[in-house]
């Protein structure tokens, strides 16, 4: 447990870091599963337009740090890859 008052505010920090980062990978975990649940419809242009949505919150979850760049960039290969042989 924290004693002095440095470290006590520094596991508070930890905390509501932890929180924050918690929802903005749900919030990328969910734009995946949209996307993925489009594809399962069979519907290529609703999968595009899910995708077309995902991708920004996906990159900018890369850039914040929240998720690595190549974790996203293999999520964005496989999501489109779904979806142009869905449209094939």
């Amino acid at each position: 447990m924290a004693n002095s008052p440095q470290a006590r505010k520094r596991a508070r920090q930890a905390e509501k870091r932890r929180s924050h980062n918690a929802s903005l990978r749900s919030l990328v975990r969910t734009n995946i599963k949209r996307v993925v649940a489009a594809i399962q419809t069979g519907d290529a242009t609703q999968a595009r337009e899910a995708y077309v949505k995902a991708v920004p919150v996906i990159d900018r979850m890369a850039d914040k740090g929240i998720i690595h760049k190549n974790k996203a960039a293999r999520h964005k290969s496989r999501l489109n890859a779904q979806i142009k042989a869905l449209a094939a």
